[in-house]
């Protein structure tokens, strides 16, 4: 279980698990987020303006995205791009569900549609960086279940834009979205394409969202068969209580644990294909709020999990893996004092037990650093 004491697209590690790795990774995190924040104002400001900018830079933007929670009814157009270059534009039409996370320092977005290309199912993980004083956004299609490089980028003056790289066409470019026209019951989202560096931009979607409700406990799929592969996590929905035991100085050969406890509730997405996991827990550490997002990749039958922690915003590389003979065992990689390493995670769904273990000899040798044992508070942890 990693731990981190930043981060597109909910990679989504098991809460419990990733823990570890907050511990060891948090000052190279914020030292990389808070430098590309800087990159990115200072290559974008004339010198001349760079101290009202900053300061400007610098206001509190976690709560930029409250008009965004509730129920909404989209009108999409998306730009189809054909093997000659030409592009059609399709209409789409779907519902938007938004949910807070971290009293709305976080959010998770689903999204279903239908149109000429038949039916789309995606959702997007917002997370705010209240280091950098940015938000980024990633985007999983149920399809695969796997986050894309997130858009990172700001609001300024009730509109927001973001910005990071894709793929089009075999060819990578630059992307950015356009949060506008935000009203308390209505606004408009844009993504665009440039392959000149930013000179030039060609829009390839676009959403136009009008308010159903406040409410966010709509549900988009029907429950899935309980023998479904993507039911092998459905142990872990609900509330618990855990007790935790975190080895200090992990890789250090060090010997000595420290034990804590805290709490965590995880809810159903996408009719049990993913879970989202909230966490929380205090000590001598401090407090500490984080979230797994779990998605399960129906093609190659396994599931990514992907951790983030408030104090950063920043989502680890995902560890991926599957479940054999009632056992799930993760894999992933993770740096330990700039050394490479692996990172594995075992869960044994029947004690709701789990380990997470190092190794810096490529997988020959594994060190236990994380232990976790979970006690069922309640079953129902509020449906979605």
């Amino acid at each position: 279980m990693i731990t981190d004491s930043k981060y597109p697209r909910i990679c989504l590690v098991v809460v419990t698990g990733i823990l570890a790795l907050i511990f060891v990774s948090g000052a190279a995190r914020a030292f990389a987020a808070t430098k590309s924040s800087h990159l990115l104002r200072s290559s974008a400001t004339p010198a001349s303006s760079a101290p009202q900018d900053s300061a400007a830079a610098e206001r509190d933007g976690q709560h930029d995205f409250d008009f965004n929670v509730g129920t909404w009814k989209t009108h999409i157009k998306r730009l189809r791009q054909s093997a000659g270059g030409a592009g059609t534009w399709i209409d789409q039409n779907g519902t938007v569900v938004v949910r807070p996370i971290w009293d709305g320092r976080a959010e998770l977005e689903e999204i279903e549609a239908d149109g000429p290309t038949g039916h789309w199912e995606g959702l997007t993980l917002f997370l705010y960086n209240p280091q950098a004083h940015q938000w980024s956004e990633s985007y999983a299609n149920s399809k695969d279940g796997i986050l894309d490089p997130p858009t990172i980028g700001e609001f300024k003056d009730g509109r927001g834009e973001f910005f990071g790289q894709d793929q089009s066409g075999g060819r990578t470019v630059l992307v950015r979205g356009v949060w506008s026209e935000i009203t308390a019951n209505s606004h408009r989202y844009e993504i665009s394409d440039s392959d000149d560096g930013g000179k030039t931009w060609q829009p390839n979607f676009i959403a136009e969202l009008t308010r159903e409700s406040a409410d966010t406990a709509k549900s988009f799929a029907p429950p899935l068969s309980a023998d479904a592969p993507e039911h092998e996590f459905d142990f872990e929905l609900g509330a618990w209580k855990l007790h935790l035991r975190k080895l200090d100085h992990a890789l250090r050969g060090s010997r000595t644990w420290s034990d804590f406890d805290a709490d965590s509730v995880t809810r159903t997405i996408w009719g049990g294909r993913g879970q989202l996991e909230q966490f929380e827990a205090s000590g001598a550490m401090g407090r500490i709020e984080g979230l797994t997002l779990r998605t399960y990749n129906p093609q190659t039958h396994q599931w990514s999990l992907y951790w983030a922690n408030s104090k950063d915003g920043a989502l680890f590389v995902p560890q991926i893996g599957e479940f054999n003979g009632g056992t799930g065992e993760f894999y992933g990689t993770y740096t330990v004092d700039g050394k490479y390493i692996y990172v594995r995670f075992i869960w044994w769904p029947k004690t709701a037990h789990f380990e997470q273990a190092f190794s810096a000899d490529g997988g020959k040798t594994w060190e236990v650093n994380w232990i976790t044992d979970q006690t069922r508070v309640k079953v129902d942890a509020g449906g979605r």
